[in-house]
């Protein structure tokens, strides 16, 4: 018997990392959507990031003469390690086999991967924009990872493990509580997710002005599937902090135990959240602009205080009563 429900586990495990990578375009058209719908403009179908994707699939790729094996097996390892940061995630339940690796460093560490390979793959063919766009990005994860780590030694504090799993046990059985320390490290990490996935204030991803670009600036000579892997890997990376956002914080809903009425709860839970989350992230992409790079220190810098009041407000706080 012990053997069955583990060998669901696994299953479950599986499906929960196929959701994550399947709906992970969904977001994106769902943040898009409610922009156009602000903005007084036409909105586009849910279905045409699928229809995107599967007509980038079709095409034919082009590599440029200077493209070197770096260059075209880049797509593959960034979206690999996005996946496998993904399923280190609890979305329904943290009560799989993959509980158990889903820790928040070894998160930090598959997206540092994916962001490295990146890079290299924009410097690769030699031309400005990928070079200038692959220098921004590692000058923006220096600043915004210290700020990812801050937010993971606050929460370790409080649930006193980095494990994602046991953190969002810890906070569901807490309840809801009003903490200075979470309140900081939500904020916090709300910022970095802003810089994280190119959004603006930081980011335009509908943009190719060579001024403002970021994360386009180093996918500009890929095609075909290999455009779509780098876009989907990018989809996929809102969604993990969106996820991360909601279920950390906001706990409730998510199965403790593994019965089809608490993953059907969980998922019609975590889903409502994302969506108030997308809406709210729209309305803060439409009433601000973006900024000037060189105010984007400032803005990652504000992250790591946040999330340094966090863990101070912690120790002095909650460990002295």
């Amino acid at each position: 018997m012990a053997d069955i429900i583990t060998l669901n586990g696994w299953v479950l495990a599986l499906l929960q990392a196929a959701l994550f990578v399947a709906c992970a375009p969904l977001l994106t058209i769902w943040v898009k959507r409610n922009k156009c719908m602000l903005q007084n403009r036409r909105a586009p179908s849910l279905l045409q990031p699928y229809r995107d994707l599967s007509k980038l699939f079709r095409k034919q790729i082009v590599l440029s003469d200077n493209a070197s094996p770096l260059f075209r097996v880049a797509p593959y390892i960034v979206f690999a390690a996005t996946v496998l940061a993904a399923a280190t995630i609890p979305l329904l339940s943290t009560n799989l086999p993959t509980a158990a690796i889903a820790d928040m460093i070894v998160l930090v560490g598959f997206l540092a991967v994916s962001r490295f390979f990146l890079a290299l793959a924009g410097m690769d063919i030699g031309t400005a924009f990928g070079g200038m766009g692959a220098s921004r990005e590692v000058s923006l994860s220096s600043l915004a990872e210290p700020a990812v780590l801050m937010v993971i030694f606050t929460l370790a504090m409080s649930a006193e493990s980095t494990n994602l799993a046991s953190v969002m046990h810890y906070l569901h059985d807490a309840g809801l509580v009003l903490r200075p320390s979470l309140l900081f490290a939500l904020f916090g990490l709300m910022l970095v997710a802003v810089a994280e996935t190119g959004r603006i204030p930081i980011d335009n991803p509908a943009t190719h002005l060579e001024l403002t670009m970021v994360h386009e600036a180093m996918i500009l000579e890929y095609s075909g599937r290999h455009l779509a892997l780098m876009e989907w890997a990018a989809q996929l990376k809102l969604m993990i902090f969106g996820v991360l956002i909601v279920n950390i914080f906001f706990p409730w809903g998510i199965a403790i135990e593994l019965s089809i009425a608490a993953l059907l709860i969980a998922l019609l839970t975590v889903a409502a959240k994302l969506l108030l989350l997308g809406l709210v992230l729209a309305f803060a992409e439409t009433a601000l602009a973006k900024m000037r790079v060189f105010l984007v220190p400032q803005f990652l810098n504000l992250a790591f205080l946040l999330a340094l009041l966090g863990a101070l407000s912690h120790i002095i706080l909650e460990v002295d009563i």
